[in-house]
C-alpha cells in the first residue's frame, strides 16, 4: 500500500524538493546518536528509507565513518547526493536504490542502523528481525515511529491512522517488540513537536495548491485530502499521538 501511495503522482507531486518526507529534526537526530556511546571511531552507518537524507547529513557531520543511504525511491537520493555535495560529504555517503525488505548487504556489515519515520512500511517486527543480522556484535539500531501517547485515542485519530500504520501501538509495547527480536533498550524519547512542523509547515503550503491542480482527479485528489487531513489532525490532537525514537543494541 505505502509503495504504492509514496510512488503515486500526487504524492510526489505534493513531497518533491521538500527538507523532509516525515517528523524529525538534527536535533533529535543528534540526541539518538548520543545514546550510541560504544561506536567505533569510523563506524560504518546504515542510513534505510533515507528519503532526501536530512539525518544523513546530521549523521554525516557528527561522525567520521561512511554512511550508505538507502530507498526505494531515485530522486530521494538525487536529493541527498545534491545536498551531499553542498555540505562537501559526498566522499563518506554512498546512495543505494533498494528495498528495506530486501537489502543487499552482508550480515555484519554495520556498527549502526538507522532508520527515522520508515520502518513501519515493512512493518516493525519484520524489520527489527529483518535488520538484525545486518549489525555487527555490540551494533546499534535506531528508529523512530508512530506511537499511541494516551491509552485513549479519539476515535477520529485511530480511524485516520490505523490504516495508514496497522503496527501502530503505544510506547511500552514497541519496547516490548524490540526486546522480542533480541535487543537491549538503550533509551528512547518522543520528538518534540517542532520535529513534527519541520515537516508539516513546508507540506501545508502546498496543499492549496494542489487541491486546485487535481480537481477533477479524483484518485489524486483523494491523496491531497489525505495530506490535509493530516495536518488537520495534527492540530487538533497532538497529544494522543506522537513519534518515539528508540535506540536498541545488539549484544
Amino acid at each position: 500500500m505505502w509503495l504504492e501511495l509514496i510512488l503515486g503522482k500526487a504524492f510526489v507531486e505534493l513531497h518533491r524538493d521538500l527538507p523532509r518526507q516525515g517528523p524529525g529534526n538534527d536535533e533529535s537526530t543528534l540526541r539518538a546518536l548520543a545514546m550510541c556511546t560504544e561506536l567505533p571511531a569510523r563506524p560504518d552507518i546504515l542510513d534505510i528509507g533515507c528519503g532526501p537524507g536530512m539525518q544523513t547529513l546530521a549523521l554525516a557531520g557528527a561522525t567520521d565513518g561512511p554512511i550508505t543511504a538507502v530507498d526505494v525511491h531515485e530522486p530521494y537520493l538525487e536529493q541527498l547526493q545534491r545536498s551531499a555535495e553542498a555540505a562537501g560529504v559526498t566522499d563518506r555517503i554512498a546512495t543505494v536504490t533498494a528495498d528495506m525488505a530486501a537489502l543487499p548487504f552482508e550480515p555484519g556489515s554495520f556498527d549502526l542502523v538507522w532508520c527515522e519515520g520508515a520502518a513501519f512500511i515493512m512493518g516493525i517486527e519484520a524489520a527489527l528481525v529483518g535488520w538484525r543480522p545486518l549489525l555487527r556484535r555490540g551494533g546499534y539500531l535506531a528508529f523512530s515511529d508512530l506511537m499511541w501517547m494516551t491509552p485513549d485515542v479519539p476515535d477520529e485519530v485511530l480511524e485516520f491512522l490505523t490504516p495508514l500504520d496497522p503496527s501502530i501501538c503505544d510506547v511500552a509495547a514497541n519496547l516490548e517488540r524490540v526486546r522480542a527480536a533480541g535487543y537491549d533498550v538503550v533509551g528512547h524519547f518522543t520528538l518534540p513537536d517542532a520535529a513534527w512542523w519541520a515537516y508539516l509547515d513546508p507540506l501545508s503550503e502546498r496543499v492549496p495548491g494542489a487541491l486546485q491542480k487535481y480537481a477533477d482527479d479524483e484518485a489524486s485528489l483523494a491523496t491531497v485530502r489525505q495530506a490535509e487531513v493530516e495536518l488537520a489532525m495534527r492540530k487538533a490532537y497532538p497529544d494522543a499521538y506522537g513519534y518515539e525514537f528508540v535506540v536498541a543494541r545488539v549484544s
